[in-house]
């Protein structure tokens, strides 16, 4: 599994994000379990994989799970998913699990758009705080991060069981 990165120019500075070319019409939105055929219709370069379409119904049917796209000409261009998650003696909080945006999409604010509107569905079903890891040279992950209000604390070490 890959961790919570985005594919943004891993390794390069990211400057602010350009305007929104003319005529681009970009709808974010939090997809539902009836949205599952929103996933078929993709750009190259927004999910590692293909979609399963059996893997969609079941993250779109689990109400913990979040995702929210962005949707240009019928195709979705960028993600981001998470899971909200709760603990007998903590509020809710949400683990964003994953970002992408096509790479023909990099830098026009579809980044900040998706994780602005993530964020605050989240902060209206009740979660308290959200947090994401990245790698310390993804740059642009970082970036957009920032610039979605997030800041940066030391995160500890991660440990990865292998469950296969």
């Amino acid at each position: 599994m890959r961790d919570a990165t985005t594919r943004h120019n891993r390794n390069s500075e990211s400057p602010a994000p350009a305007e929104p070319e003319e005529g681009d019409q970009v709808d974010v939105q939090i997809l539902t379990s009836a949205d599952a055929a929103v996933l078929e219709h993709l750009a190259d370069g927004v999910f590692d994989e293909p979609v399963i379409p059996a893997m969609a119904r079941e993250f779109l049917d689990d109400p913990r799970h979040v995702i929210c796209v962005a949707i240009e000409d019928g195709v979705v261009i960028g993600f981001a998913s998470g899971v909200r998650y709760v603990h007998p003696d903590k509020p809710s909080e949400f683990w964003v699990n994953e970002v992408g945006v096509a790479p023909s999409h990099h830098r026009r604010g579809a980044g900040k758009a998706i994780m602005s509107a993530l964020l605050a569905h989240v902060r209206a079903e009740g979660c308290r705080e959200a947090w994401v890891l990245t790698d310390e040279d993804n740059t642009a992950a970082r970036a957009l991060y920032r610039a979605a209000g997030g800041w940066e604390k030391p995160a500890g070490v991660m440990v990865t069981f292998d469950l296969v």
